[in-house]
């Protein structure tokens, strides 16, 4: 799944581009990072086994070009052989090479609804390396057998030469699924996969997208649902990762996604949270049982959804040769789990898989390729912090220039919570979902009120309110 994103209209540009060069996300790649791009060739050409015979697809957004995966699968005697190619761009860069060092300096893809700053010079994230349908290309090939209930009960991993059959994004594959036997039985494993998530406690959070329109010279928010074939091509990429980080665990050396679990009050905030949006929580149902039920088909239940993701604190990664660290496993997912498949958008990939082609050849990892790894998590958490706040400032710009036809206008609102250091209360806008803060002043966490937009700075991406007696 790529991240959650924001689309607006192309008057939003040059707010977009401040926002970028404010927090230093380069407008290009160096020359030379470039000229080795072009240069590159896979350095494994001679060495893959040879998979075109099967027929891939990939389902990604409309007019995406960095493609990372590509399914396919089948029904065996014991349940399903799931095969899942990925991007191999790490065949076309090496060690300290001037992409190598400018991907480490980016560590991920950054997404803006008006362009994409790449981790990879396009000629690599976009062609050579990208999973684009119709011609061969290289890729580090996933084979996981599945029993009937969809336990994985075996798995390898191999550099392949693969030809995806076509692209496709998900409304296309949604329609298509009933009568398309390919399609249908990622359904079938995604359900049993999705299955095989709540027997262990773990949870998807269905988190909305937020759009701008734009009408009649104004522009409003609102949010856009998944459809459930998203969540059954998420549960590909989660299986994998369970896979992937379960034989790192098992040899004692990788690098794993971790997030702990919810504390405790969180948990009763996000209670009081619920009750101020007016969305019924049982007492006796769990924190998970509630989020499997929770829909974004509206702004309460996207605002929800928005802040029961937030009630999970602390994602990182932790890199580990011999014992484990304390913390290693992904609360969210309730099992080992590591990141591999989206290498073009995400440094840490290429490294995990690195070490997973030795170690399910049988091989002790280089000491480079563990040097590496523990490089990652400092790595990845900069590139992370800076891609946190680029999203927030993103965010933040629409809904300033969208409500600044609506000022002295009233919105209800509800306290989610309280900053006493910064003397503020941060309240949910419940039509649209929105986000913002007042002075805190008496306010009780889960009050409701009323509020009036007073201002709109869109410089500063801030507004002011005012609480309605």
């Amino acid at each position: 799944m790529r991240p959650r994103k924001i689309i607006a209209p192309r008057t939003f540009e040059a707010g977009f581009q401040a926002i970028r060069d404010e927090l230093d996300i380069p407008r290009q790649f160096p020359p030379e990072v470039l000229e080795a791009a072009d240069a590159a060739t896979d350095r494994f050409e001679s060495d893959r086994a040879d998979r075109r015979h099967l027929r891939f697809v990939a389902i990604d957004p409309p007019g995406a070009r960095d493609l990372d995966q590509a399914f396919h699968a089948e029904r065996t005697e014991d349940g399903y052989r799931v095969f899942y190619a990925i991007a191999d761009v790490g065949a076309f860069i090496t060690r300290d090479d001037p992409i190598d060092v400018e991907a480490r300096q980016r560590g991920t893809t950054y997404y803006s609804p008006d362009r994409r700053t790449p981790l990879h010079p396009a000629v690599l994230s976009e062609d050579r390396a990208s999973l684009l349908p119709g011609t061969d290309k290289p890729s580090l090939l996933w084979t996981i057998d599945l029993d009937h209930q969809g336990l994985p009960v075996d798995a390898s991993l191999e550099r392949a030469l693969v030809r995806v059959h076509e692209a496709i994004d998900y409304e296309e594959a949604q329609r298509r699924i009933e009568a398309d036997d390919e399609l249908a039985i990622l359904r079938d494993i995604g359900q049993l996969r999705q299955r095989q998530e709540v027997r262990r406690g773990g949870i998807s959070l269905n988190l909305p997208s937020q759009e701008v329109e734009e009408a009649n010279g104004t522009y409003r928010l609102r949010y856009d649902r998944s459809i459930p074939v998203e969540g059954w091509n998420a549960q590909i990429s989660l299986l994998t990762g369970i896979v992937a980080g379960t034989k790192m665990v098992e040899h004692k050396v990788g690098v794993l996604r971790t997030l702990p679990s919810p504390r405790k009050q969180d948990l009763r905030r996000l209670r009081r949270e619920a009750d101020a949006l007016g969305i019924e929580w049982e007492p006796d149902v769990s924190y998970p049982e509630m989020i499997r039920t929770v829909e974004p088909n509206g702004p309460r239940r996207s605002a929800f959804l928005l802040q029961a993701a937030r009630s999970f604190r602390g994602a990182g990664y932790v890199w580990f040769d011999g014992e484990l660290p304390h913390l290693s496993e992904h609360g969210a997912i309730a099992s080992h789990y590591a990141h591999v498949t989206a290498p073009l958008r995400r440094l840490v990939d290429r490294f995990g898989n690195d070490v997973l082609l030795d170690l399910f050849a049988g091989r002790r990892p280089s000491e480079e390729a563990v040097e590496d790894l523990a490089e990652l998590p400092s790595l990845m958490g900069r590139a992370r912090s800076r891609e946190s706040a680029f999203e927030r400032a993103l965010v933040n710009y629409a809904e300033t220039v969208v409500l600044q036809a609506q000022v002295g206008q009233d919105f209800d609102a509800a306290v989610v919570s309280l900053n006493a250091k910064r003397d503020v209360a941060d309240i949910q806008i419940l039509d649209p979902a929105i986000e913002s803060s007042i002075p805190m002043d008496g306010r009780v966490l889960g009050e409701t009120l009323r509020v009036r937009l007073r201002s709109v700075d869109i410089e500063r991406r801030s507004l002011r309110w005012d609480v309605v007696e």
